[in-house]
Formats: C-alpha cells, sequence, structure tokens
C-alpha cells in the first residue's frame, strides 16, 4: 500500500483536482477518503498568549522538570 497526503483548500467551486504520481500504474485502483480539518478553535493571537503563560505553570514546569530529569544521565554521556 501507498500512503499519499495531499492538503488542498476547497475553491469556490467546490472541485478537487488529485495529483496522482507518475510511477503508479493506469487502472490502478486507489480508494480516496476526505477529510475535512476543524477550523480552530481558538486563534493563534490566543494560542502565543496561552504559551507564553505556560512558563509560569507550575504543573507544566514540574512535568519539564521531570523529563529534564531523566534525561540527565544520557546528557551526560560523551557521544
Amino acid at each position: 500500500m501507498i500512503a499519499l497526503r495531499q492538503l488542498k483548500r476547497v475553491p469556490s467551486n467546490h472541485k478537487i483536482v488529485i495529483e496522482v504520481p507518475e510511477n503508479i500504474a493506469e487502472n490502478q485502483l486507489m480508494e480516496v477518503i476526505l477529510l475535512f480539518k476543524e477550523p480552530p478553535k481558538i486563534s493563534r493571537a490566543e494560542k502565543i498568549a496561552q504559551l507564553k503563560e505556560s512558563q509560569y505553570d507550575p504543573l507544566f514546569l514540574a512535568d519539564l522538570q521531570e523529563v529534564n530529569d531523566d534525561f540527565s544521565y544520557v546528557d551526560s554521556e560523551e557521544w
């Protein structure tokens, strides 16, 4: 099985052309599945604001420290 992913925007005429690679044989059976992405629930500016607030979140900082501790041994080894 070959998987090919193409992201397309819906044009005004609601018709999409699918580009098939040249190495796929003519009359090859294909399965086309359309997955529609949900629009983001929050704006990009809100996401950036949340990221900036995360640097003060005690739970996030504790998780970050735990991951850092888990890798401290590996980080001290020479490559």
